[in-house]
C-alpha cells in the first residue's frame, strides 16, 4: 500500500477507475500514514476521517454502478486549516480560533467535495498564515520529511510536508507572499499559486485580501493542472473572482516549447543565493535551451522594493482583517473582563501570538493619521510600478524563471529570533503576489545535504496553462520529482 500512496494523483485516478484499488482503501491508507509518521512531522492539527471515508465510499459506489468519476476523485487531499470545512475545526493555527467549527464549507472545499476528493484532515500552518518557517503555530511546529531537524517553510508547511511525506497525495494551501512555493521548494514538490481572481477566497480566513490565493500542492505538475481545474471559477461570493471560463490545463502538459523566450531573472541571483541553488537554476536554463527554448537574462530594477512594498501592504491588510476577532462574536474570550476594553485587549492579547501581533503593530501604525500617506499610499504606488516593470519584460519573454528561495530549507530555529533573516526568504516569491500573476515552483534537484531545491517558474496573468507547459517540460528531463523524502525513520524508504 506504501507503493499505492507514492503514485501520482492521476496515476491514483486511474487504478480506482481500473478497480484496481478502491477509493476506501486508499482513503484508509492515507489515514493510516498520517497515524502512523505525524507525531514526528506535525503536519496535520486535526484529521477529519470520517468526512474522508463518506466520501471515498460515494466513489466506490460509483465505480460499481459504472457511473463516470469526477476529475480526481478518490484522491486524499489535505486542506489548510485556515480553508471552511463544515463540522471540522478551522482555527488558523490560532488560540483564538482553537474550538471555532467551520458553520460552513469554503468555495474551494465545496468544490472538492463536489469531485469526490476526500479530505483526510486540516493541515498545519504559521498562524493566520503568518511566517515563512511554519514555526508561528500555535500549536506545534512542522518538521521537513527530508531532515527532521530542518523547517518546512511557511506558512503552508503542513500541506507542503504531507504531500511529501505521502501522508496526502495533494493539498490545498494559501499563498499571500510566497507561502506555497517557498514550502513547495523546501519540500521538494510541486507547490502552485495561480492568478489572482482565478480561485474563489470565500471561506478562507483572510490575510492580507489583495494578495491571497488559493493553490495546489503536489508531487507532479500534472497532478496540480489537475488539482487547478477542479477548484477555478467564478464565485459570486467572492468580488474579486473572475468571470472566465475553466480551462482544461492538463491538456497543455505536451505544447512545444521550441522558439519560446525564457528570462532568467538576474535581480534574483545575487549573491545570496547559494552556491547549491545557483547550479540548479544554472541546470534549468541548460535543459530549457536544450528543448529549444531562447534563455536571456533580464532586469527588474524595481523588484528590490518588494519586501518593503510587501510588508506595508500585506500588515496593513492583516491589521484591518483581524480586527473582527475580538472575542465577542467568535474565538476566544478572556475571563471576566472588567468592561469592553478589557474584553477586546485581553482576549486578543491572549489569543494572538507573537508574530499575528507584531504584523497587527506594523499594520495599523502604517494606516494610522499622519502616516497613511507616506507609507500605504507611497506602497500602493510602487506596487504599481512594479507591476508595469513586469507587464513590459513579458512583452519580451514568455516566462520568468529563478531561484524560488536563496537558501535551502534551515535548522529549526535558526531565524526566529531574526524577523527580518525570516521575511528575507520570501524575496523571490513576494513578487508575484504584488503584481497577481500566476507562479510554480519545481523540484530543481538537491544542495550538499541532500535536501531538495525549488525552481520558480512566472508566466503573465492567466497564462497558467503556459505555465504548467514549462514546468511539466522541465520536470520530465528530470527525476527530482521522483525521489521521495529520505528521512527514513519517517517514511522508511
Amino acid at each position: 500500500m506504501k507503493e499505492i500512496l507514492q503514485k501520482s494523483a492521476a496515476e491514483q485516478s486511474r487504478m480506482i477507475a481500473n478497480k484496481d484499488i478502491t477509493a476506501t482503501e486508499l482513503t484508509q491508507a492515507a489515514l493510516d500514514r498520517i497515524k502512523d509518521v505525524d507525531d514526528k512531522l506535525g503536519a496535520f492539527n486535526s484529521t477529519t476521517g470520517e468526512i474522508a471515508l463518506e466520501t471515498a465510499k460515494k466513489v466506490d459506489n460509483m465505480v460499481a454502478n459504472g457511473e463516470k468519476l469526477p476529475l480526481l476523485a478518490g484522491v486524499p487531499l489535505a486542506l489548510k486549516d485556515n480553508m471552511n470545512l463544515i463540522g471540522s475545526r478551522t482555527t488558523a493555527s490560532s488560540k483564538i480560533l482553537e474550538n471555532f467549527v467551520s458553520p460552513y464549507n469554503a468555495t474551494v472545499t465545496q468544490k472538492l467535495l463536489d469531485n469526490c476528493i476526500p479530505i483526510v484532515g486540516k493541515a498545519n500552518l504559521d498562524e493566520f498564515a503568518m511566517g515563512s518557517s511554519n514555526e508561528n503555530s500555535a500549536f506545534k511546529k512542522v518538521h521537513n520529511p527530508w531532515d527532521l531537524n530542518k523547517v518546512p517553510g511557511g506558512s503552508s508547511g503542513g500541506s507542503a510536508a504531507s504531500v511529501a511525506s505521502c501522508e496526502a497525495t495533494l493539498a490545498l494551501g494559501s499563498d499571500t507572499g510566497g507561502s506555497i512555493r517557498l514550502p513547495a521548494s523546501f519540500c521538494g514538490v510541486v507547490g502552485m499559486k495561480p492568478t489572482y481572481g482565478r480561485v474563489s477566497r470565500y471561506g478562507l480566513i483572510a490575510f492580507a485580501s489583495s494578495l491571497d490565493q488559493i493553490g495546489p500542492f503536489s508531487r507532479t505538475v500534472e497532478d496540480s493542472a489537475l488539482l487547478l481545474e477542479v477548484i477555478s471559477g467564478h464565485d459570486p461570493h467572492d468580488s474579486t473572482s473572475l468571470d472566465i471560463p475553466v480551462e482544461h490545463f492538463a491538456g497543455h502538459l505536451n505544447d512545444d516549447i521550441k522558439g519560446k523566450k525564457i528570462g532568467v531573472i538576474s535581480d534574483l541571483m545575487t549573491d545570496a543565493v547559494s552556491e547549491d541553488v545557483r547550479k540548479a537554476v544554472e541546470h534549468a536554463v541548460e535543459v530549457y535551451k536544450s528543448l529549444g527554448a531562447e534563455v536571456v537574462e533580464v532586469s527588474l530594477p524595481k523588484l528590490k522594493y518588494s519586501i518593503g512594498i510587501y510588508y506595508i501592504l500585506a500588515t496593513a491588510e492583516c491589521s484591518s482583517n483581524l480586527a473582527r476577532f475580538d472575542g465577542v462574536r467568535y474565538g476566544h474570550r478572556t475571563a471576566n473582563p472588567e468592561n469592553l476594553i478589557d474584553l477586546y485587549c485581553k482576549s486578543r492579547a491572549e489569543g494572538f501570538g507573537d508574530e499575528v501581533k507584531r504584523r497587527i503593530m506594523l499594520g495599523t501604525y502604517a494606516l494610522s493619521s499622519g502616516y497613511y500617506d507616506a507609507y500605504y499610499k507611497k506602497a500602493q504606488q510602487m506596487r504599481r510600478l512594479v507591476a508595469d516593470e513586469f507587464n513590459a519584460v513579458f512583452q519580451k519573454v514568455d516566462a520568468l524563471i529563478s531561484p524560488t528561495c536563496p537558501n535551502t530549507a534551515f535548522e529549526l530555529g535558526a531565524r526566529t529570533a531574526d524577523p527580518l533573516a525570516m521575511y528575507l526568504t520570501d524575496i523571490a516569491t513576494i513578487c508575484a503576489n504584488l503584481v497577481g500573476i500566476p507562479a510554480m515552483s519545481v523540484p530543481a534537484g538537491f544542495d550538499s545535504d541532500g535536501m531538495p531545491i525549488g525552481l520558480q517558474i512566472m508566466t503573465p496573468q492567466l497564462k497558467e496553462s503556459e505555465l504548467f507547459n514549462f514546468g511539466y517540460k522541465f520536470e520530465q528531463e528530470n527525476d527530482f520529482y521522483k525521489q521521495i523524502a529520505k528521512d527514513v525513520a519517517l517514511c522508511g524508504v
